[in-house]
């Protein structure tokens, strides 16, 4: 049996950040239909979406998932990933604590269990082994089947994993931090080798970039076009000679530049399947072609030799 009976089978996750947010209820009903009519069986959100808004508080997102699923009644075919300690105070991962801000995500997703729940950021006060023995209660009263390490560097993953043995626990099962063609800090070779050797799945997310490597940002008007063109204008000096790039890669795969970003991420070691959002339901049928995409040796070559890491 796969360590990680939650993800088997898994090409793409849908990210469910827009849920609530940039995609009102209908909107989002359409989505989860469409993604669940192609076969996708996991979608990813987090007790913070989206707090961000005005007049939004969070939890919004698992609210318009649960009560999607309950419509739909479709919750044993599915896969729900989510997350809690966005802001990675002290003591935001305390057993309690944890227990606590499970039985609010459980109560809007209007489910009995959770399957991938991630410590979105660490807790730098709470002793590791205290969190490790928190998320093991959760495993074993059944509310939980997976944990996950989310934000985290390796040297506290390691410290977790650690932790977790020395009490006897399952330890993080799975990791998500940023990584993308343009963002390789976080998931750095020795990082990756490290979860490769111990089994750790990397779900990535942001894997296109915020949507930068889409594509649509190839002019400076067009970053004041988008909500997140602002916080994309980074990827300026960098982005336009990776972007030819794909440009090429994707005319002769007969793909659109997302695909060839998600493409090269499924080609990655240690990578179980990359997170994806999208607003409209076209867009989703752009996101789940890409799996069927296989990208040629050389073809990795120049996208890992386009941006320095």
């Amino acid at each position: 049996m796969s360590r990680h009976p939650s993800l088997s089978g898994l090409k793409l996750v849908l990210g469910g950040n827009v849920f609530g947010w940039t995609a009102d209820q209908d909107t989002s009903f359409e989505i989860l239909d469409a993604f669940y009519e192609a076969g996708g069986r996991m979608v990813d959100t987090a007790e913070c979406y989206s707090f961000w808004v005005p007049g939004h508080k969070g939890g919004e997102s698992e609210a318009v998932i649960g009560a999607w699923m309950k419509e739909r009644g479709v919750r044993r075919d599915m896969r729900i990933a989510t997350k809690t300690n966005v802001d990675g105070k002290s003591g935001g991962l305390k057993p309690e604590v944890l227990e606590r801000q499970l039985a609010q995500s459980l109560e809007r997703l209007q489910t009995d269990y959770i399957d991938l729940y991630y410590a979105h950021r660490d807790d730098p006060e709470t002793p590791q082994e205290e969190v490790a023995e928190g998320f093991g209660a959760l495993i074993a009263a059944g509310k939980v089947r997976e944990a996950g390490a989310s934000n985290f560097t390796e040297e506290r993953l390691r410290g977790a994993l650690a932790a977790a043995k020395a009490r006897g626990v399952p330890g993080y099962g799975v990791l998500q931090n940023q990584y993308n063609l343009l963002e390789r800090a976080d998931f750095d070779p020795d990082f990756q080798n490290f979860c490769v050797a111990n089994d750790i799945a990397m779900l990535p997310f942001y894997g296109l970039a915020s949507g930068y490597l889409t594509g649509k940002y190839r002019k400076p008007a067009d970053f004041d076009r988008y909500p997140r063109g602002a916080g994309l204008k980074k990827y300026a000096e960098n982005g336009p000679a990776l972007l030819a790039i794909m440009d090429q890669i994707a005319a002769d795969c007969e793909a659109t530049v997302a695909q060839v970003a998600l493409a090269w991420l499924l080609d990655q070691p240690g990578i179980a399947a990359p997170i994806a959002s999208a607003t409209t339901a076209d867009q989703l049928d752009e996101l789940i072609e890409a799996i069927d995409i296989e990208l040629m040796p050389d073809q990795i070559t120049r996208l890992n030799k386009a941006v320095s890491a």
